[in-house]
């Protein structure tokens, strides 16, 4: 990225994706047999309800669907993970948020994907929407082997603010030096909303929702 680069920040699951990349994931697992119906479903669920309210623990959601990753290793999941995407993930993606990503790279945007979901779930999704860079909950390996736990910091409310600030650094920048603009859904993004230029709401929930009425941000409905 270059310091004269508007910067653009994609969330991913209910802003591009309509579902989350996580539930998708375990609802898939469960549909190909490779994870037990119960107690997955009803966790699944549980989860999904923390999630919207604003309430879930971040290092537990992140790491229960991390420990669905441990039936494989990165190699044997990936014939399933490219199936995934085929089946659970592209004919979810919004024609509107494509249409948005597009014209922003076709603007000589800097355009940033960052997403709670981890790295080995959404890398393939990042790549079909032509988005380069990637920022996302990192899976921690031993041995060749998921651990289920997560390395780093987790790229969830604040988190995602810390790991922004490390990403720009890592290329000589800093936010306040670049001009910023952010699409999301979720309350649970407000932190990010908050530390860019351009906040940008993209079918936002509820809580969201009161918030953009409030500060007067742009809201878009994509699906």
């Amino acid at each position: 990225m270059r310091a004269d680069q508007p910067l653009v920040l994609f969330d991913l699951d209910h802003t591009l994706l309509e579902g989350d990349s996580d539930q998708l994931w375990c609802d898939f697992l469960m549909a190909q047999g490779l994870l037990p119906r119960e107690p997955f479903a009803s966790r699944n669920q549980d989860m999904a309800r923390q999630y919207k309210a604003g309430t879930v623990d971040v290092r537990s959601f992140c790491e229960f669907y991390l420990g669905t990753l441990t039936l494989l290793s990165p190699l044997q999941w990936q014939p399933w993970r490219e199936r995934f995407l085929r089946q659970s993930v592209v004919p979810r993606l919004a024609a509107g948020g494509r249409a948005q990503v597009a014209e922003h790279r076709a603007a000589g945007h800097c355009v940033v994907m960052t997403t709670a979901t981890n790295r080995f779930i959404t890398q393939l999704t990042a790549e079909y929407l032509g988005i380069e860079h990637l920022i996302a909950t990192e899976p921690q390996i031993v041995a060749d082997r998921f651990t289920g736990k997560a390395a780093g910091v987790l790229n969830m409310r604040q988190g995602k603010v810390d790991r922004l600030h490390a990403w720009l650094a890592e290329q000589g920048l800093s936010l306040d030096a670049v001009h910023s603009t952010a699409y999301s859904d979720s309350v649970n993004d407000l932190p990010l909303l908050e530390c860019v230029n351009s906040p940008i709401c993209a079918q936002p929930d509820p809580a969201l929702e009161r918030i953009a009425s409030d500060r007067a941000w742009p809201v878009v409905r994509w699906f």
